[in-house]
């Protein structure tokens, strides 16, 4: 069996420099789990089964392969141990990104010590991109064309502009 990773993540919603980092990992690594963070700290604007179904969709249309795409609860550190993944994949848009991360990549080591974090930077073009300006964009009616999958623009457009 080949090396399992996860790229875990709100993904509210997902955005092309999210699927630039899925893609990227593929090609390091056999199997990549896409595990869809349940945050109850976090008030997401889509709904668990929303957010897999993007990302699920996005895959497919990209023909990214070797991907599972799943939701979870509990601890990301126990999540891998349960899933026998030995690394998670990370995506850093800026240094201010790169101090939580480090955080958390420390915390998930001393949880569990079999496991990797592997930080990849993102592509120049998506630097300033996230979900968050993403919807902040659509809600104002501006174009997110460009920094979401063309597969569900529409429905990210249809819960933020109540159209």
């Amino acid at each position: 069996m080949g090396r399992t990773v996860i790229c875990p993540g709100s993904f509210d919603p997902v955005t092309r420099g999210h699927l630039d980092i899925i893609d990227r990992a593929t090609k390091m690594f056999d199997h990549v789990i896409v595990a869809v963070l349940c945050n109850l700290s976090k008030k997401p604007t889509f709904t668990i089964e929303e957010r897999i179904d993007f990302i699920t969709r996005a895959v497919q249309s990209a023909e990214i392969k070797n991907v599972e795409v799943v939701g979870f609860e509990g601890l990301l550190a126990d999540y891998a141990r349960e899933r026998n993944a030995t690394a998670l994949v990370k995506g850093l848009r800026a240094v201010s990104d790169f101090e939580y991360e480090f955080q958390m990549a420390l915390t998930n080591k001393k949880l569990n010590p079999e496991l990797e974090t592997v930080f990849l930077t993102t592509n120049q073009q998506y630097m300033f991109l996230s979900s968050s300006i993403v919807k902040q964009i659509a809600s104002l009616g501006g174009d997110i064309s460009g920094f979401v999958p063309e597969c569900i623009h529409d429905d990210i457009c249809k819960r933020l502009t109540n159209k």
